[in-house]
């Protein structure tokens, strides 16, 4: 009598007994004891498995990453652009609103945001990503702008926080021990209209004197393989070379940009000096058809707005370098961990081929 057992239509706990032409009756127990015994070999099965999804796991991560790079490739040459076009602008600029204000203070005239005044509370704008797998761009960020806090506490400065980008405001967010006066988050490639909303505050916050210095820290892009966080002082516009106290107290960070702008040879270099850097100047043939304290208030709100979109398209391009580099390493690592764990299941693989033939092997001596 050949008989297997098979579910019925009426219920899944229901079962009846068909004839079936292979299975005898006598030899299910037999069958049992065999499935017992390859319990033996359920480790290398399951380690095949395991493998095999963790080879798809690896090979789906490494689509992932190497898609990330090629979008941060394609995004930094604009990000690039925008960074090498808008240099040459603000630095002229800069150049010539500090030659402006040392004729205005060489005349003993006041100008809002060129007013120096005992500084007892700091602004930083801290500028970061909106994103992560990007290396440790924004860490060095933050940990740049922790550092200079630490250095206001041990002026017995107070300071406040303007945080620019989602990860930065993540990390404001949980400590509440950080005063941070505005939350900002980034929209893609940087426009002059956000811009304009950052100096917006900036603005307010100095005219009303309720802080004394307002300092920027970002990223500067200097290549594709290479980022530099920098503090640069926005406000006030001190003259070069000066310090921004009216008691002649530096309270400038030693990696200040602003205080290593100087002129050598036509080009502007980056140097920090204690004295004065007497550039090339004004020249005296130039006439002004308006006051120059006229011309400086109308172009102090441009000088805001120039240096603050350019430290955000700086940032915007060194963390999209840094997220370009950081998936190129992850997929050659992807690549590599692709091939080991190749490697190792085809081991598995043989040396489970080689058991099974060794079994049959010997069952059929044991026949014979």
């Amino acid at each position: 009598m050949w008989v297997s057992l098979r579910p019925s239509n009426s219920s899944l706990l229901s079962y009846q007994f068909q004839p079936y032409p292979f299975l005898p009756l006598t030899k299910i127990s037999p069958l049992r004891d065999s499935v017992s015994q390859c319990s033996a070999f359920t480790p290398t099965r399951c380690g095949l498995r395991e493998l095999r999804e963790r080879i798809g796991t690896v090979k789906n991560t490494q689509k992932i990453t190497e898609a990330m790079k090629l979008v941060a490739a394609a995004k930094i040459r604009r990000a690039q652009e925008a960074v090498i076009n808008g240099r040459p602008f603000t630095e002229s600029l800069l150049e010539m609103l500090c030659n402006i204000n040392e004729e205005c203070q060489l005349d003993d005239i006041d100008v809002p945001l060129t007013t120096i005044r005992p500084v007892k509370k700091v602004a930083l704008i801290v500028i970061t990503g909106d994103r992560g797998l990007c290396g440790g761009f924004n860490n060095v960020v933050l940990k740049k702008a922790e550092t200079r806090m630490k250095e206001l506490k041990e002026l017995e400065l107070e300071y406040t926080v303007i945080s620019v980008g989602k990860r930065g405001n993540s990390y404001f967010r949980r400590r509440p021990n950080i005063l941070v006066d505005k939350f900002i988050e980034g929209g893609g490639f940087p426009t002059a209209k956000e811009a304009q909303l950052i100096a917006d505050d900036v603005f307010s916050l100095f005219v009303s004197e309720e802080v004394d210095k307002v300092e920027l820290v970002y990223t500067k892009f200097v290549s594709l393989v290479k980022s530099d966080p920098v503090i640069h002082t926005l406000l006030p516009l001190c003259p070069r070379g000066g310090v921004c106290d009216v008691n002649g107290k530096c309270v400038d960070a030693v990696e200040d940009e602003f205080f290593r702008l100087t002129s050598k040879g036509g080009k502007l270099s980056l140097e920090r000096d204690c004295f004065t850097v007497k550039g090339e100047g004004l020249s005296p043939l130039l006439q002004f058809e308006q006051d120059p304290v006229q011309i400086l208030d109308a172009m102090m709100p441009l000088y805001l707005n120039s240096q603050i979109l350019k430290a955000l398209q700086e940032s915007l391009a060194s963390e999209l370098a840094a997220r370009m580099n950081a998936m190129s390493n992850a997929t050659d690592n992807a690549v590599e961990l692709k091939k080991n764990l190749s490697i190792e299941y085809n081991r598995e693989r043989q040396a489970k081929i080689t058991g099974e033939i060794l079994e049959i092997i010997a069952g059929a001596e044991a026949l014979t």
